[in-house]
């Protein structure tokens, strides 16, 4: 017996090419999801933008046959508009006009015309409301994924102290392991001495080879671990075009891609601006609310980042300039920081991007942020999946731990999750125990 899949506004909103996800079984969108998506087409960010692309879709099968009545789409699936029934009386406590009761008033009543509904939401409330009803009901899965196996980027393998050796002679080694494409390797040795080494996998070479960086000092920083070693090799190759960095707080993500940032845009010139952007998500409403010019707007947003940029200006300086230091570099437009709102429609060439905060982002945002990158870009994602402020989205359903797990292997990639805490024992403790 084929499925009904009821579609709620926020899986459409999340990803607009949803209704696809079905294979052959009959997707409904209430007509209720069709009037709150007009009442989002105006805005000027991805709930806007996801809003109006589901509309023109639907325009479009409009121009097929009757959405009321159903219509064909891929893999022989029936996408149809349902109406709101006018005989169904639910329960009092689901009574009134709220959207959210007439989406399920819809889903119960074509369960009890027979069919075998299933309502999908990421609303988790939402969800426990129709479960209540007796209708069965999933988050959107396409784009989980399995946070507790999310691929770390690197790995550690024990091997003799001769292959060690050999490795540091020749300056390669090759073992039976499987590894991923730039994905980084502490050796050590199997029999406990102290003989060790770090390592990358490189294609070209298809072997494990030394890091290239391993002495490097972007900006006076200095790595003050295994996972920053390994995080500064991948932000500071010129030969990988997307690095992710994902971990704890404290961790030092956002330090370390500023600190390369720095050094491979103002120092060697590599790149052509450093570009800094985050998503605008915890108050749940745009910049444009807020006071002042957009700097000025961009400043209650933008803390953190201030914070780090501080912190390296101020390395190995003490006369205390560091907001003049950073003032020339932002005027002189080594450095640009915006919101992610305004990344659209924009092409970024020869520029290092920071996107900062990316695990509040969807995987449709993520893939409109690269989709931005020019030749010779690079872009850098730092996030804390644990620490999201989306309100649709989790650990395992964000547009970050979704890029991970589809770009790992691929040559232009790389990444590195952080299980380390440096910012102090006090924020260290913190990770461990709250």
């Amino acid at each position: 017996m084929k499925k009904t899949f009821v579609i709620d506004t926020n899986v459409v909103l999340h990803d607009p090419d949803a209704i696809y996800a079905f294979k052959d079984n009959k997707v409904v969108i209430p007509m209720t999801v069709v009037e709150e998506l007009d009442s989002f087409k105006k805005l000027n960010d991805e709930r806007g933008r996801s809003a109006r692309l589901i509309a023109r879709t639907l325009d479009a099968f409009r121009m097929i046959g009757k959405l009321s009545d159903g219509v064909v789409i891929k893999d022989g699936g029936i996408l149809k508009i349902e109406m709101n029934p006018t005989n169904l009386d639910l329960p009092p406590d689901f009574a009134g006009q709220k959207s959210d009761n007439q989406i399920l008033s819809i889903a119960l009543n074509l369960k009890q015309k027979g069919e075998k509904v299933i309502f999908i939401t990421k609303d988790v409330n939402l969800r426990i409301k129709s479960e209540i009803l007796g209708i069965a009901t999933q988050d959107y899965e396409k784009s989980k994924i399995k946070i507790d196996e999310l691929y770390s980027g690197w790995k550690e393998i024990k091997i003799s102290a001769d292959k060690i050796d050999k490795f540091y002679k020749d300056g390669r080694l090759d073992l039976k392991e499987n590894f991923y494409i730039n994905q980084c390797v502490a050796i050590k040795d199997e029999a406990g001495s102290s003989k060790s080494a770090l390592a990358k996998y490189s294609a070209k070479a298809k072997a494990l080879t030394p890091l290239f960086h391993k002495e490097s000092l972007p900006w006076g920083l200095k790595p003050l671990n295994i996972e920053q070693k390994f995080a500064m090799e991948l932000l500071l190759c010129n030969d990988i075009n997307l690095v992710t960095l994902v971990g704890l707080p404290g961790a030092g993500k956002t330090l370390l891609a500023l600190a390369c940032g720095l050094q491979k845009t103002v120092e060697e010139r590599y790149f052509r601006k450093l570009y800094i952007a985050r998503p605008i998500i915890p108050m749940g409403r745009d910049i444009g609310f807020l006071p002042g010019t957009k700097e000025e707007k961009l400043g209650a947003w933008m803390g953190a980042i201030n914070d780090n940029l501080e912190f390296l200006m101020d390395k190995g300086h003490a006369d205390s300039r560091a907001d003049e230091r950073i003032d020339y570099l932002f005027s002189s437009g080594q450095i640009e920081v915006d919101s992610l709102t305004f990344i659209r429609g924009r092409s970024l060439p020869q520029q290092y991007i920071i996107i900062d905060d990316a695990q509040n982002l969807t995987p449709h945002e993520v893939k409109t942020i690269i989709s931005r990158a020019g030749n010779g870009t690079k872009i850098v994602l730092t996030g804390d999946p644990y620490q999201i402020d989306n309100p649709y989205l989790d650990a395992s359903s964000n547009g970050l731990t979704y890029l991970v797990e589809r770009f790992k292997g691929q040559d232009l990639f790389g990444h590195i999750t952080f299980s380390k805490s440096e910012r102090s024992r006090l924020a260290a403790l913190s990770s461990e125990l709250l």
